[in-house]
């Protein structure tokens, strides 16, 4: 018998309480500080007289997780817990680009109107889409999951409407012949999105819209403009009210360090708005910076090829930010990170608290990205990298891609984390940004500081909520 390697507290000497929580079994309790003094006798193994009261205490932390019957029994739980992971059936889930065009010019993106890069970008066609149906079909045949999850991702996918409705109409209906529930949501910058754009796909299941805002208007308008510096906030938030009403709306954003001071700011006017109550989550992240001279404090994700030229692929302002977008987990600055939480939270509106992530999308074997033409990818961020392909819908046989498979298949970072008690949330973190800036996917990507300034915000929340 020995404490858990999960186990993570937070003193509240406030209330002379300490805040338990297991990252494993996310158990969480408020305790006396003669309960963590328990544990540590549990693990130097002199807790051999306890009183009645004592035992009833373990016997609790045991049904919750604190307490385990041996290191090696909770590492083969925990191989086992990453394995239903990747095997559940629960749920299909498949992001496809639309399109890598973008009407959008943002500095720190590669994309938009920069040069010639829209005369070039792929753009799916009809003819492809009715393929990615078909082979959506036979996924939903062989995984027989209960719902299917389709993410429109891009670019900007709003730029190919003629085959974001043509999935969501046809997948509905795959869907509709077999008993499984079809969701849908957006990726989009918002300028093109109406009521027109909701309500055709409002019947086959939208849930919902993420939109990304640079801060208030003025840096957002520099952040985020036209090809001509036209500035885009105000459209976008008059689009943001006009369908507010019809379908929940998710607020991401992307900050460096010239942009941060600004989100309160942004922030507050939400909060002004008649659709606030619409706004369903709110998640900032910093900028993926696409060159290797980072500001001090910015995560060196430098998504350029062995050229120095730019990767062609998902659009780097919205990977990474939130509910609703392909790829939730990762890419954190700590200290922004937390400022931006906690304003966040002093406005009322919901964000994730930092602590539960999860094995993102990577870990799980039924949840695909698909290119405009068809390519396969395990995770959005590695479609900027035709060679990272794990096959092609229309079932092509090729050594190469079957090799990348396997490669994405024994993704197992998290083994090289020791006993660090994040794993089951963390996995390891990004496996885009091990395999940039490390050159090796299998390789974590730390952020603790991030999930333990988390952890401190939670504990006095969850203290907060019983008084």
């Amino acid at each position: 018998m020995q404490p858990s390697m999960f186990n993570v507290q937070v003193p509240l000497p406030e209330r002379n309480e300490v805040f338990l929580m297991n990252t494993f079994s996310d158990a969480q309790l408020l305790v006396s500080p003669d309960v963590p003094a328990l544990l540590e006798r549990v693990a130097a193994g002199t807790a051999n007289r306890l009183s009645d009261e004592e035992h009833e205490t373990l016997t609790t932390l045991a049904e919750n997780g604190f307490v385990v019957s041996s290191r090696e029994a909770e590492r083969r739980g925990l191989e086992e817990f990453f394995r239903s992971v990747r095997e559940d059936c629960e749920q299909l889930k498949v992001t496809v680009l639309t399109t890598l065009q973008c009407n959008f010019a943002c500095d720190y993106c590669f994309q938009g109107d920069h040069g010639d890069h829209n005369l070039f970008a792929q753009k799916m066609t009809l003819e492809q889409a009715a393929q990615v149906v078909g082979w959506v079909e036979e996924r939903l045949d062989t995984v027989r999951p209960e719902r299917f999850v389709l993410s429109l991702f891009g670019g900007e996918p709003l730029l190919n409407l003629p085959v974001a409705y043509y999935l969501a109409e046809r997948c509905f209906a795959a869907c509709q012949a077999r008993g499984v529930e079809q969701k849908i949501s957006i990726i989009t910058n918002g300028l093109l999105l109406t009521e027109e754009v909701v309500d055709r796909l409002l019947p086959f299941g939208l849930i919902g819209v993420k939109i990304t805002l640079d801060g208030d208007r003025d840096t957002h308008n520099r952040m985020r403009p036209l090809r001509g510096r036209q500035g885009t906030f105000d459209r976008i938030v008059e689009n943001m009210r006009q369908v507010s009403h019809k379908v929940p709306l998710t607020i991401g954003g992307n900050f460096d360090e010239s942009s941060v001071d600004s989100y309160p700011a942004l922030l507050d006017f939400l909060k002004e708005q008649s659709f606030s109550d619409a706004i369903v989550k709110v998640n900032f992240k910093p900028i993926i910076k696409t060159t290797p001279a980072t500001p001090k404090g910015m995560i060196p994700l430098t998504v350029v090829g062995a050229s120095g030229k730019p990767l062609n692929g998902t659009c780097m302002t919205t990977a990474g930010a939130g509910n609703g977008s392909p790829c939730d987990s990762c890419h954190f600055v700590d200290e922004k990170m937390a400022f931006l939480r906690s304003e966040t939270k002093k406005r009322g509106f919901p964000t994730p608290d930092g602590v539960h992530m999860g094995p993102c999308e990577i870990h799980r074997k039924h949840a695909y990205t698909i290119g405009p033409d068809g390519s396969l990818y395990a995770c959005p961020g590695f479609t900027g990298e035709a060679g990272q392909s794990v096959g092609h819908i229309d079932g092509r046989q090729e050594a190469w891609r079957a090799g990348v498979a396997r490669r994405f298949e024994a993704l197992a970072a998290y083994k090289n984390c020791g006993d660090c008690s994040f794993i089951p949330v963390c996995a390891g973190g990004c496996s885009v940004a091990s395999h940039t800036e490390l050159g090796d996917m299998n390789t974590p990507t730390c952020h603790k500081g991030s999930f333990e300034s988390a952890l401190v915000a939670l504990a006095h929340s969850a203290a907060a909520a019983v008084c």
